[in-house]
């Protein structure tokens, strides 16, 4: 999916890129706040366990970037959907 016109067109006027590059990079944003928040904490457990932190801190540490991060929305159904709205 091609990123919005519009704003390809604005990244790369406030920055110099090329409209191509503008477009690479907002690619690349999006691709990176897409990922569900279920990979994003196997793989920060796994990246932090390499470099030998413990469960306890790594815990606690995820819990404080998530609370910094955009992360994809999971996939609601159309009943889950209803339920937030009416209850």
């Amino acid at each position: 999916m091609a990123p919005d016109r519009e704003l390809v067109e604005r990244v790369a006027a406030s920055t110099g890129l090329s409209p191509a590059e503008a477009a690479r990079v907002i690619e690349d944003v999006l691709a990176f706040a897409a990922e569900p928040v279920e990979d994003y904490v196997r793989r920060r457990h796994t990246e932090l366990k390499t470099y030998g932190a413990r469960n306890p801190e790594i815990f606690a540490r995820i819990a404080s970037e998530l609370a910094d991060r955009v992360v994809a929305a999971p996939r609601l159904t159309e009943r889950q959907i209803r339920r937030l709205i009416y209850t």
